[in-house]
């Protein structure tokens, strides 16, 4: 093993050893690499005559670059757009970021929380989380519907095993007993179990109420006090689209954040849909834990090794795009435009739930909740999900997404509201041809 990833697990050690139980066999031989980057650090700050250490070309005192790249970033830098950005993230960012963490989550509030780490969008951010923290045969438990990328990256990839339970009562609200039997299954038989929360949920477009939280946050710490290790993780890809009055306004991981010490909160967040920038990858992956006296020395090591897995995995995120989520977040209309912004979806999801309120498609389907998010789902009853896709895909012009047998997804996100009244009538039209 590296010196350097000895000399952090003994401050993780110290910190919190149950966090050293939880480490993957990754998790506790990586390190951030010294070594060229801290030469190259060093010199950036001493080399005063001539530094001959940097891996990119330069002319004059600014990065070499080519006009018809620079006519496209008005008001950017070579320096601040199209170097390398560290591997943890710019700094400017990841400070502004926590403090948003901070505003949009109340129960924050006292607790102490790591740096967020910069990763290439929520997708790479889940990788990252696995390499550190998974094993091969380790369980996830998450519910019965969910986006199917979590199966690539932490079955396929990661070779975990996935736990199910299902996501919803027959009444319509979230499963808290399915959930609590499945944790509690889970932990009598694994020394270590990891939760997987995603709110708003994809593919149903659900956010858990207040009491539903309670009770989940109630049976994690539970099972955290009868000895089990666990770690939760808050994929909140869709943070803060919340439409209705009963959804949760903060992060369950902002609920979890120092409870027990057995207890691990991962917050997976990112620019990509809370800023409308899907593009640009921009994703951050954040902790908080019990971590002893010198908390910030925990922390620090954690996202030195949690920088170090995307130094040896994609080296850095786009200094780019990090750098325009920075001026945005920055900028004075940001609050308002984002603002904005969510009016406009809060107003689709809203015609959604008024169109769906008609008696006229009861026969047709059951309408999962939804209360937040991009999607919602339909369970349909006469007919198979992709011979509905398909039907009115090549009959109709209208693209929808099948999962399983039985369920239809439809991302409002999409459709301006007017369109709502019309797809919800092709759908239903679809399905009395098919019948």
């Amino acid at each position: 093993m590296n010196p350097l990833a000895k000399d952090l697990n003994a401050i993780i050690e110290n910190g919190n050893p149950h966090l050293m139980e939880m480490l993957s066999e990754i998790g506790k031989n990586l390190f951030f690499p010294k070594g060229i980057l801290s030469q190259s650090a060093e010199a950036k700050e001493k080399a005063h005559k001539l530094n001959a250490t940097i891996g990119i070309a330069k002319e004059g005192n600014t990065a070499m670059v080519m006009p018809s790249v620079m006519h496209h970033l008005a008001g950017l830098s070579a320096d601040k757009s199209l170097t390398y950005a560290p591997s943890f993230g710019i700094p400017e960012l990841r400070k502004s970021w926590q403090q948003a963490q901070y505003e949009k989550n109340p129960s924050l509030a006292g607790h102490t929380i790591s740096l967020p780490v910069v990763t290439n969008g929520i997708t790479h951010g889940i990788s990252v989380f696995a390499d550190v923290w998974l094993d091969p045969g380790d369980v996830v438990i998450l519910p019965d519907m969910f986006w199917g990328n979590y199966n690539m990256i932490l079955n396929v990839r990661k070779h975990a095993r996935l736990s199910h339970y299902s996501i919803f009562t027959p009444e319509g609200g979230y499963d808290t007993a399915a959930f609590d039997a499945a944790v509690r299954a889970e932990a009598a038989k694994n020394d270590k179990i990891t939760v997987l929360l995603n709110f708003p949920h994809n593919p149903t477009g659900y956010t858990l109420t207040k009491a539903e939280a309670d009770r989940i946050v109630a049976v994690l710490a539970d099972v955290a006090a009868s000895g089990t290790n666990v770690i939760v993780v808050a994929d909140d890809a869709y943070f803060g689209l919340f439409f209705e009055p009963e959804a949760m306004r903060e992060s369950i991981f902002a609920r979890l954040c120092g409870i027990h010490p057995r207890l691990l909160a991962v917050k997976l967040d990112g620019a990509t849909k809370e800023n409308y920038v899907w593009g640009l990858r921009i994703g951050f992956l954040t902790y908080g834990c019990q971590a002893g006296a010198a908390p910030e020395k925990v922390y620090d090591a954690l996202e030195r090794k949690t920088a170090g897995d995307v130094r040896g995995n994609i080296s850095n995120a786009s200094h780019l795009s990090q750098r325009l989520v920075h001026e945005s977040m920055t900028n004075p209309a940001y609050k308002a435009e984002k603002e904005a912004k969510y009016k406009i979806l809060e107003a689709r999801a809203k015609k959604v739930k008024a169109v769906l309120a008609d008696p006229k498609y009861a026969d047709a389907w059951d309408v999962y909740p939804f209360n937040s998010g991009y999607f919602m789902c339909v369970r349909l009853k006469t007919v198979k999900a992709e011979a509905l896709r398909v039907h009115v895909l090549n009959t109709y012009g209208v693209g929808v997404i099948a999962l399983g047998e039985t369920d239809i997804r439809v991302a409002f996100s999409c459709l301006e509201e007017n369109d709502v009244q019309d797809l919800f009538d092709i759908l239903l039209q679809g399905v009395e041809d098919l019948s």
